[in-house]
């Protein structure tokens, strides 16, 4: 795979050896900055496959993509599918994700999927990874899970490529000195072809398996004023606020279980 990959976003006006450079020194600032201030640890990284995979994790706030940065391999290269956004130029939290390379964004307001559906091919084609926060929102409750996009498992079976379940958990608050666990499961397999009841399946078999991951996660207390500034800085919470959101996320959780057909199995640490 060349180092260079795929254009990602404003790739029409940056070269690709710029391109290349920022994405190894992002990464390591990023790895650097998050590290000093949480303590970060990954669980079973064995389970990550040497090729190309689409990672679909849970999304609990703005830094999770970053603290993916900080603790999964330099290799293969790494990109996220999102955000939804019309200008990647338009806040902090876009230019620098903008800056170093990784994004693939698409634009909600027009028909911007196809594009978007090639520019991961072309990821995944030359032998990156693509990550996806399958819920397409973030929630307050650690243990919470809400439905999952489709997205990554058409990816998926699009390209003949596993499905890499991601959990993270300890990112609702930003303490520092917080610990925060990225916990990999099992890669599934994309079996046939992209239609509506592989993705339908594919798409279960995730949710299920990231549910068994989160769901005995302990929600933090909030920490103090300078915590809670920097995790609320770049959030943008689906109902307006935290505790609007955290609401909802509490009625959700009561209400949904797993998907149709979905067996929910026991997670180790519960027996």
């Amino acid at each position: 795979m060349s180092d260079a990959g795929p254009e990602p976003a404003r790739a029409s006006t940056i070269s690709p050896w710029r391109l290349t450079v920022r994405y190894w020194v992002s990464r390591f600032v990023v790895s650097v900055v998050t590290r000093a201030y949480l303590r970060v640890r990954i669980e079973d990284r064995g389970h990550l496959p040497a090729g190309p995979a689409i990672y679909c994790f849970n999304h609990l706030g703005w830094s999770d993509p970053f603290v993916l940065m900080a603790v999964l391999p330099f290799r293969p290269r790494l990109f996220f599918f999102g955000p939804k956004e019309e200008d990647m130029r338009a806040g902090g939290r876009n230019r620098v994700m903008g800056w170093t390379g990784t994004p693939i964004p698409y634009k909600p307001g027009k028909d911007d999927l196809l594009r978007a559906t090639r520019q991961v091919s072309a990821v995944l084609a030359a032998g990156g990874v693509v990550a996806i926060a399958g819920e397409g929102r973030i929630h307050a409750g650690e243990s919470e899970l809400w439905p999952l996009s489709d997205g990554a498992a058409y990816f998926a079976l699009r390209a003949k490529v596993p499905i890499v379940p991601v959990a993270i958990s300890g990112t609702s608050w930003l303490r520092f000195g917080g610990r925060v666990t990225v916990r990999v499961g099992e890669p599934l397999p994309s079996l046939g072809r992209a239609n509506r009841e592989a993705v339908d399946d594919l798409t279960r078999r995730t949710w299920v398996a990231l549910r068994v991951m989160v769901r005995d996660a302990p929600d933090l207390a909030p920490p103090g004023r300078f915590g809670r500034w920097l995790t609320e800085a770049f959030n943008e919470w689906p109902e307006g606020s935290r505790e609007l959101t955290r609401a909802v996320g509490l009625a959700h959780v009561g209400s949904v279980g797993a998907p149709q057909g979905a067996d929910l199995p026991r997670s180790p640490q519960t027996g």
